[in-house]
């Protein structure tokens, strides 16, 4: 742990504390950073397949929209459980293994997704995708901090970008190849892509697991109570609400202003995933030149800027480029921040950020369903700019509990 941290950061008592086995610098980092882009990406390839063939899917079973509605909740329930699974297993095993499992159980949920002949497989296969798709976020963030030093942020900024690959690939070849293929026999080939990809993990030398001598549960439990690590949790959970209802009720806003017909609403949500990849691709320069409160700090104000603009008919393409960069950095950031202070356990750490983060996505989505429905979507970018007021009010308290203001 860097000195700059003093006594007073660390997240257990020195008594209590295993002797931390020392990670092996017998293996390439460029290597191991590869290995988790590529399991980055297979992450937002795991999250947004269902979104790409879920109308597919609901001309094949003949879904309405509460049918439709019950195979995507499976998705963020598989994700919240892997998110939980690899908590105990990276510290105890280290991640050769678990990024193995999880890359297997996205792919075989997509194959078992494409091979479904009732609703029942199909919601199994969404709940398999969202467990490998959580194994995955998880374990790669983790990782990435781990060999990083201080690069944390910056490399955790780089490593968002390959989710935007994903993320943004799926779509783009549905697109393309939908008018000549099925939709499953697309799923069995991306399936197959990531075995195919998965494979190259079996060849790279990953950082000895840190707890190999027991997972330390004492300790896990004692991180439950550590207010800078639920303080900046808690700022994950509205950042990643914020990107979550900004993902699946940005379009239903657009059109139902009548600001935009469906095609240019779509468009409009496009230009915020780009915004968001672009800003990460370049935030390991800007770390360089200013600090990380700073970073922060001009980035949920170009968030703000980037809602009223939303509400504003003829630059809502520009809003949403802008609400997309402004939101870019918090996720890096604050993971690099957890992953130096809770050095020891890592993995633990970022597991229950996480977590909570997922629980924001939940619960501030199934909100502003409960919000729109009594007061109209009209609200739309009044709970937006709520959710960054109140992201921007935790962070600023959790910046002066850490005393690390010039740090973070």
């Amino acid at each position: 742990m860097p000195e700059f941290l003093g006594p007073l950061f660390l997240p257990c008592n020195l008594s209590d504390k295993p002797k931390l086995i020392e990670m092996n610098s017998n293996f390439s980092r460029k290597s191991v950073f590869a290995a988790a882009c590529i399991g980055m990406a297979f992450f937002g390839i795991s999250v947004i397949t269902l979104g790409s063939v879920l109308p597919s899917l609901s001309a094949k079973f003949m879904l309405d929209d509460l049918g439709s509605s019950s195979v995507v909740t499976f998705l963020p329930a598989g994700i919240l459980l892997g998110s939980l699974v690899f908590v105990p297993v990276v510290d105890r095993f280290g991640y050769k293994y678990l990024l193995l499992f999880s890359s297997l159980a996205a792919s075989a949920g997509l194959a078992w997704l494409a091979c479904a002949g009732s609703l029942l497989p199909v919601r199994g296969a969404v709940f398999l995708t969202g467990v490998g798709g959580g194994i995955l976020n998880g374990g790669t963030n983790a990782l990435v901090s781990d060999i990083s030093g201080e690069n944390r942020k910056a490399n955790l900024s780089l490593l968002g970008i390959f989710y935007g690959v994903g993320a943004l690939g799926i779509p783009s070849v549905m697109g393309v190849l939908s008018k000549k293929f099925t939709f499953e026999t697309i799923l069995l080939a991306t399936a197959l892509l990531m075995l195919l990809l998965m494979t190259s993990f079996f060849v790279v030398k990953f950082p000895l697991p840190k707890q190999a001598q027991g997972f330390p549960a004492t300790q896990g439990v004692k991180l439950l109570k550590e207010p800078v690590l639920l303080l900046l949790s808690l700022v994950l959970f509205f950042q990643s609400g914020l990107e979550g209802v900004s993902s699946n009720w940005t379009t239903t806003y657009l059109e139902n202003a009548g600001l935009v017909p469906r095609e240019q609403a779509l468009f409009a949500l496009t230009c915020m995933v780009l915004g968001l990849t672009v800003t990460r691709l370049i935030l390991g320069f800007l770390l360089k030149k200013m600090s990380a409160s700073g970073v922060l700090a001009v980035g949920l104000g170009v968030a703000l800027g980037g809602v009223l603009l939303l509400m504003v008919s003829p630059f809502y393409y520009g809003g949403m480029t802008l609400l997309g960069v402004g939101l870019a950095a918090t996720f890096p950031v604050v993971l690099g921040y957890i992953g130096t202070v809770y050095a020891n356990l890592s993995g633990t750490a970022f597991g229950i950020a996480l977590f909570i983060a997922l629980i924001g996505n939940i619960v501030l989505n199934f909100l502003m369903g409960v919000i729109s429905e009594k007061f109209g979507i009209g609200v739309f970018p009044a709970v937006l700019i709520i959710n960054l007021l109140a992201l921007s009010g935790i962070l600023v308290v959790a910046i002066r509990k850490t005393s690390l203001i010039t740090k973070i």
